[in-house]
């Protein structure tokens, strides 16, 4: 199958696939996992501003629950389809899986081009995807976040409106995570999954005999995880020489004031027009800066066979969801590229949503330092163990790290007896 046709779910059955015949795992473990275990797909009928009324087209899928309640995101982009959807679920089972979370992993998303809709017409719209999702989500069952294109104050309309439909006349606060602080959110988590991406960077220099501090690193995405990503690994003393957005890519060789264009870009929504000490190239550039280390923390499918021979990177932290095609993959192993992969990489969002849970269930919270602190804690553990599998098993990060996300869901799914 080529490049071209291979879905993001095709995409994370093949990883699957790969790494259950490396385990040598029972065939029932890779049939338990490769399809999702529910797939709702909902017509959410909302009122305009200006009297008509419009319909949109959502999904949740619940991919795996032996471990736990399901855990994932919910995204609103014009772009959203089932497969993807499905592929987010599975990769968030994994995800969930490889730092050692009691969740399996579900997923959300809506077709729609939030850009084009007022505040008023957003909120009616994710009011209405909760009421149309609600039969299958709750703070035992399943608990959805944020993800492209939603946010905190999205999120404080979902928990207001879950917890009216469930009519028990209390606000149920752990039924969504990624809330803001006010609303029972957790301290950094808006920065944990690029906080996590820099991390592992950060660790895997160490494993490569570098340091982090003598570093080049280029992010690919200047989102709310490339936005943090770029600023952590300033922060941890490497030099961000390239950050890209929609709009174009910024190059500096001496490196880029992240500080500076975060306050730009809070402003102005896009890098374009930035007038400090770079220069501003097509976005596409970004696949062929000069760096030791990227981070794509676009969209998945952005390392394709078509960049990947421009990129000069030893290292690759994944901070988007699948964003490194097969093919691209297979280039960058045989250059000896390390793959930190997505599951490992982008898996700060999940481990403080987890936390924040955990503290909304029992309605005591802490402090932001321990939030980083038990965040790293967690990372560092489960990037050790996959390099020790990955070692041990001679393989590439990506399928170690999957060879330790089964062994961990195999087990719950053995002593069930799902198989």
């Amino acid at each position: 199958m080529s490049e071209k046709t291979l879905n993001p779910f095709k995409i994370a059955q093949l990883q699957l696939k790969e790494a259950c015949d490396a385990l040598g795992e029972e065939d029932a473990v890779y049939e338990l996992l490769s399809e999702p275990e529910k797939v709702l797909e909902v017509t959410i009928p909302v009122k305009m501003d200006d009297g008509t009324t419009k319909l949109f087209t959502g999904y949740r899928v619940q991919h795996n629950d032996a471990s736990g309640p399901t855990k994932g995101g919910i995204r609103f982009h014009p772009g959203v389809t089932k497969d993807e959807v499905k592929a987010l679920a599975t990769w968030m089972t994994f995800k969930c899986g490889v730092v050692g979370l009691p969740y399996g992993g579900a997923k959300g998303g809506v077709i729609v081009d939030p850009s084009k809709l007022s505040k008023r017409e957003l909120e009616r719209l994710s009011r209405g995807y909760v009421r149309a999702i609600a039969p299958i989500i709750g703070e035992r069952r399943d608990i959805p976040a944020p993800d492209v294109n939603t946010n905190g104050q999205t999120m404080a309309w979902m928990v207001d409106e879950y917890s009216s439909l469930r009519g028990i006349g209390q606000t149920l606060p752990a039924s969504f995570t990624g809330k803001p602080v006010e609303f029972g959110g957790c301290l950094a988590r808006k920065e944990a999954t690029g906080y996590g991406v820099v991390l592992m960077l950060r660790e895997a220099a160490k494993y490569r005999g570098m340091d982090i501090k003598d570093m080049r690193v280029a992010v690919q995405g200047f989102g709310n995880v490339g936005s943090f990503a770029a600023m952590y690994a300033q922060s941890f003393g490497a030099k961000v020489v390239a950050v890209s957005d929609v709009s174009c890519c910024l190059y500096n060789k001496d490196g880029l004031d992240v500080n500076d264009l975060m306050e730009y870009v809070e402003t102005n929504k896009t890098l374009s027009g930035y007038s400090g000490q770079c220069e501003e190239l097509d976005r596409e550039e970004i696949f062929g800066v000069e760096c030791d280390g990227f981070a794509p923390c676009a969209l998945e499918n952005a390392i394709t066979s078509q960049n990947v021979r421009k990129m000069k990177a030893k290292i690759i932290s994944e901070g988007a969801n699948g964003p490194t095609t097969p093919e691209a993959e297979e280039y960058l192993l045989k250059n000896d590229v390390l793959i930190i992969p997505d599951i490992l990489a982008n898996a700060g969002g999940v481990i403080v949503s987890y936390f924040e849970w955990v503290q909304n269930l029992h309605n005591y919270y802490w402090r932001f330092d321990e939030v980083q602190e038990k965040q790293e804690v967690k990372m560092v553990d489960a990037f050790m163990k996959v390099t020790k599998a990955m070692e041990e098993r001679h393989v590439d990060m990506r399928k170690a790290a999957y060879l330790v996300a089964i062994k961990s869901l195999a087990m719950p799914m053995r002593l069930r007896g799902w198989f």
